[in-house]
């Protein structure tokens, strides 16, 4: 599921067309049971991972200030951690991932380790993570006074052996086509482009694509966790996050000691991916309506209708000026719904975007030129997203099995889009390179409670358009003895960072006691945006 960085919607769910705001996720069919050749490839990376974790308890990590171009201030600190690219083979190639951390505030003995971060994607980095202490996030102020706040670039990702699958500067050109095709010529141009993706990232990283999965990125964190001098890890996992440490808590139940997971991947075998982005596509479309209520309620603002139907109206009325003759000549109905899908994703966005809405109604066009058109002076910026779209790709498409049958991609999403029309057809497209996915794809691990696994915190919003809250309620069936807080009536995708003392509470009672509820618990929804 893909987390909104500062590039347009490069991930956790994605359209070959749209490049959108955020995490998405992709699903697929139903896996196989695990078989013994899978068991014996398990097994030898199992070893392999016990082996690379012995080697980088060794070595640990040489913190150096970090490169000047990578925008992290003093006193954070950064360094890297030599991986295995294929645990079965942990003598073979290694590649290096990048890691940063800031010391814990507080004094040493109130010291209780690293924390380590993942926000998300598959592709997004968590290096800013240590700069929730130098902006000094007051959410995040108790926690570390105790942690010591550790980020890193996961496999593939910005300073970790990055991936691409095609020319930056080419992938953020715009406009792109409109999305939701009128014809079986723009579904066969669609096809065409996703098809050509796939190849695309074949050609520039076919050595790194059958090794760009999801256990092996958790084996990667174990590596980090010794490397760091951790007997047991401490994890903060959101978006994709969540499936990187439901995966990692099965695998190394025994190497847990506190993990809190924020906005649920469902992690059911039969769920990643195909399934879980069909799920998504319901879930935006009741965000977006959220988000249309808000708007109609403070039509005073923003003059854009009264009602959900007269903001919807409006919508329509603009996808078709777009779609007619791109705003600014480069913003279309794709770049629109880049942009608009900032609104169901986080609450943050819903006053910019309605702002900028309300400016295009009110004769200002530029302003949505310049919110939705990339920016292609951004070389740096166009990298990131480039590599972030091509991490979320390889990920899912390697994670599992995905239909290879155009019919049932058709079928499946000429459905969903007759009641979801909001990002059904984006999603879609974003996900289809992995129907023609050019090496082998893997069964998904079958996330469960292991031996010595202790309680996890789970968060997450009810009506969150990402991780649709099924993910939340699969993964605390799956993981004994966690506990679920709920935030009632919200949707907003990331809870733990926002200011809900309820929520903010708890996950402080955790991380520095280890402290659970003694039951579920439902917290009323954070505060809602005030234009």
């Amino acid at each position: 599921m893909r987390d909104k960085r500062a590039t347009r919607r490069t991930a956790a769910f994605g359209s070959a067309g749209v490049l959108v705001t955020a995490t998405l996720i992709a699903g697929a069919v139903a896996a196989p049971t695990a078989s013994a050749d899978t068991r014996h490839g398990q097994d030898r990376e199992a070893r392999g991972a016990a082996i690379a974790a012995a080697k980088a308890e060794k070595t640990g990590i040489d913190w150096q200030d970090c490169p000047a171009d990578w925008g992290l201030e003093k006193p954070i600190q950064c360094g890297y951690v030599t991986v295995p690219l294929d645990y079965a083979k942990p003598y073979g190639k290694q590649i290096k991932l990048a890691v940063d951390r800031i010391g814990n505030t507080g004094t040493k003995e109130e010291r209780l380790g690293a924390l380590v971060y993942n926000p998300g994607g598959p592709g997004g980095s968590g290096l800013r993570f240590p700069r929730r202490v130098t902006t000094k996030a007051p959410v995040w102020a108790n926690t570390a006074k105790a942690y010591d706040f550790v980020g890193f670039d996961p496999r593939g990702v910005g300073h970790s052996a990055p991936i691409s699958c095609a020319d930056p500067q080419e992938f953020v050109k715009a406009p792109k086509m409109d999305p939701v095709p009128d014809s079986e010529a723009d579904k066969l141009a669609q096809r065409k482009l996703a098809r050509e993706y796939a190849e695309g990232c074949y050609e520039r990283s076919g050595e790194m694509l059958p090794h760009m999965t999801t256990p092996n990125t958790a084996r990667d964190l174990d590596v980090i966790r010794a490397a760091l001098g951790e007997k047991k890890l401490n994890f903060l996992g959101v978006s994709y996050g969540t499936y990187l440490g439901a995966v990692y808590g099965t695998l190394f139940p025994g190497h847990v000691r506190r993990m809190v997971v924020d906005s649920v991947v469902n992690p059911s075998r039969e769920k990643i991916w195909y399934e879980a982005n069909l799920d998504q596509d319901v879930a935006f479309e009741g965000r977006w309506k959220d988000w249309q209520d808000w708007v109609a309620a403070n039509d005073a603002v923003f003059h854009l209708g009264d009602s959900r139907a007269e903001v919807q109206a409006k919508w329509l009325e603009l996808r078709a000026a777009a779609k007619k003759s791109p705003i600014g000549g480069v913003v279309g109905p794709a770049e629109l719904l880049g942009y608009f899908t900032g609104a169901p994703y986080y609450d943050s966005s819903w006053i910019p975007v309605a702002t900028v809405f309300s400016k295009y109604f009110a004769g200002d066009t530029q302003a949505l030129v310049d919110a939705a058109a990339p920016d292609l002076t951004d070389t740096a910026g166009n990298i990131t997203a480039e590599n972030g779209n091509a991490v979320y790709t390889a990920v899912e498409c390697t994670d599992a099995k995905w239909p290879t049958s155009w019919k049932k991609w058709d079928r499946d999403n000429t459905r969903l889009h007759q009641d979801y029309p909001f990002l059904t057809w984006s999603n879609a497209w974003m996900n289809l390179p992995c129907a023609t996915w050019p090496v082998k794809q893997q069964t998904p691990v079958d996330v469960k409670t292991g031996k010595g696994l202790p309680g996890v915190l789970i968060v997450q919003a009810e009506r969150d358009a990402a991780t649709p809250y099924g993910g939340a309620v699969e993964l605390h069936k799956r993981f004994k003895g966690s506990r679920l807080i709920t935030e009632k009536g919200a949707g907003s995708h990331g809870v733990t960072s926002l200011v809900n003392p309820c929520i903010n509470e708890r996950v402080d009672a955790y991380l520095l006691t280890g402290k659970l509820d003694a039951a579920d618990v439902t917290c009323a929804p954070h505060a809602t945006p005030k234009p």
